[in-house]
């Protein structure tokens, strides 16, 4: 593993790793403690309409993926906000149609690249510099807003109605929460690809909460397990010669159970 470190791909692989845990630490975390884990999972496979669009129209794969997820979120949002009771009919039609949609898409395009399975499967060894560029900015965006916000997060998260009542505007704190969600969702397909993205958002916080009760920690603790997993995974799969995206799952899945075992027994 030492020999591969220098190599250029490897040195990318672990960059992007170790940025993506602090996004995936941060809003997994939001996830978790608001229990939206199934619309975590809805946002990022809308977004495979949005990349069959793109590659019918010819632009980024990125831009196509990522106005699908932002404008499924937002579409999620509205209808939950209105009605509580449908917010499980709308996370699932926005998964299908999303779906549907980009295998329409990427039917007509006649496109059914290596590239295109990259965002489904994850291209952990192919991540470019502007991806890290990318997963930078978004990291800095992430920690400026919930550092600037963390009140009114915590108290969204915990006591919606009570928030409301107290003046946090929740509807924007909402929004922003899926927008930043969205984004991360997208991000992380370069690690782990759109198939297993909504596990690297859960598992990590969902460890972390069997362990503190405390947002600000869980976060921290978040980001660190997905750090391990990620970097751990990509070690495994170098040794053994499988696909980091589906080995950091199962590094990941591992620690679950056995935290799982480990909580029971405390």
């Amino acid at each position: 593993m030492i020999d591969a470190l220098g190599y250029t791909f490897m040195q990318h692989a672990i960059a992007i790793s170790i940025l993506a845990s602090i996004a995936c630490g941060i809003i997994g975390t939001l996830v978790t403690v608001n229990r939206m884990s199934a619309l975590a999972g809805s946002i990022a496979h809308a977004s495979f309409g949005g990349l069959g669009l793109a590659y019918l129209i010819g632009i980024h794969p990125l831009i196509g993926a990522t106005g699908f997820a932002i404008g499924s979120a937002i579409g999620i949002g509205a209808i939950s906000s209105k009605a509580r009771n449908r917010s499980d009919t709308a996370m699932a039609a926005f998964w299908a149609t999303g779906m549907a949609a980009g295998l329409v898409f990427i039917k007509i395009s006649g496109t059914y690249s290596t590239d295109l399975m990259s965002w489904l499967f994850g291209s952990l060894l192919a991540v470019s510099g502007s991806d890290i560029l990318l997963m930078g900015i978004l990291d800095i965006l992430i920690l400026i807003i919930i550092a600037g916000l963390y009140k009114e997060f915590l108290a969204v998260s915990y006591d919606q109605e009570y928030s409301s009542l107290q003046g946090v505007p929740t509807g924007f704190i909402k929004g922003l929460f899926l927008v930043l969600a969205a984004l991360t969702a997208v991000m992380l397909m370069k690690v782990t690809g759109l198939i297993m993205v909504i596990a690297m958002l859960t598992i990590p916080a969902a460890i972390a909460e069997m362990f503190t009760s405390s947002l600000r920690k869980m976060m921290v603790l978040a980001s660190i397990l997905a750090a391990l997993f990620s970097l751990g995974g990509l070690w495994l799969a170098w040794i053994l010669d499988l696909p980091p995206g589906a080995v950091i799952i199962l590094l990941a899945a591992i620690a679950y159970f056995t935290s799982i075992r480990v909580r029971s027994c405390i």
